[in-house]
């Protein structure tokens, strides 16, 4: 779809799931499990809603999804389909090649945003190189030094192959609180996931603007202020941070993307009551404007 000036394409690196309860925290079950249905093991679908941004000789990509470098233990682990289409062959079908993309913003380090910054040409086992030869690989500093010394609480969330390969490469564009890698298309620091996460605010001019919510609200059963992720490391920040842009995107009538949503990934947000928003689905179209 069409966002003023930039051209919008969600590509996809297939679902997974995750507990239920873990993706709602504080919520009960007799709650969340009316928008994500539980399966016998308390598990979610989970989308991996990657988008492609073009402008003028531009292609960005936001986020990678989980990649291929997992062995059977974890793709079982996260009710992974062996049979999905994966996030390469998804650009295809969207008429890019690889060697398109010119910049990847990533929105932070956990597995299951940035697998397929680097794939191993040769097979499991062999040399691990970027999936995007022609791209410069945007990642925020902070995110980066914690992923490389991450704590007990998510370790598990972090896979060094994802990320060190793009240094040796030297690809690698590090930054603060703010990037723009091209106009228009400006990650923002907005933690409460973690220390340092960003959302993607996107401006195709003439007032139309959207935005790639990443973590801080993965579903549109996440929208209202309190159903916040037991993930989330600061939660209390990730409250603040849900009341400091959800009203923005109101008010702009911005086009959401949300990354995680199996079945929604595009949507705006209405205001039914003072403090209390819903998720609209907004269909792929020609125009979002």
């Amino acid at each position: 779809m069409e966002l003023g000036d930039l051209e919008l394409t969600r590509v996809s690196d297939g679902e997974f799931r995750l507990d239920g309860g873990a993706m709602f925290g504080v919520v009960p079950r007799v709650l969340w499990e009316r928008p994500c249905p539980p399966n016998a093991q308390n598990r979610i679908r989970m989308g991996t809603n990657c988008l492609l941004v073009a402008r003028g000789n531009d292609l960005v990509l936001i986020d990678t999804g989980i990649g291929d470098k997992h062995d059977q233990r974890f793709q079982e682990m996260y009710s992974m389909d062996p049979e999905a289409v994966r996030l390469p062959e998804s650009i295809r079908r969207a008429g890019y090649e690889l060697e398109d993309v010119t910049h990847v913003l990533l929105t932070h380090l956990h597995f299951d945003h940035c697998g397929w910054n680097t794939h191993a040409p040769d097979g499991p086992g062999g040399r691990i190189v970027p999936t995007f030869p022609k791209a410069r690989y945007w990642l925020q500093q902070g995110e980066v030094e914690h992923a490389r010394r991450p704590n007990e609480r998510d370790r598990a969330s972090y896979f060094a192959d994802n990320w060190e390969p793009l240094f040796e490469a030297g690809v690698v564009e590090l930054f603060g609180d703010e990037a723009e890698p091209v106009p228009g298309v400006k990650a923002i620091r907005a933690p409460g996931h973690n220390a340092d996460m960003c959302i993607v605010v996107l401006d195709g001019g003439d007032e139309a603007k959207g935005v790639y919510w990443a973590d801080l609200v993965p579903m549109t059963a996440h929208v209202p202020y309190p159903w916040i992720m037991s993930y989330d490391l600061y939660p209390m920040t990730t409250l603040k941070n849900k009341k400091l842009w959800l009203p923005r995107a109101v008010e702009g009538d911005w086009l959401c993307v949300f990354e995680h949503d199996p079945d929604i990934p595009f949507a705006r947000l209405i205001e039914e009551k003072p403090g209390r928003y819903r998720a609209v689905p907004v269909p792929a179209s020609v125009s979002a404007s």
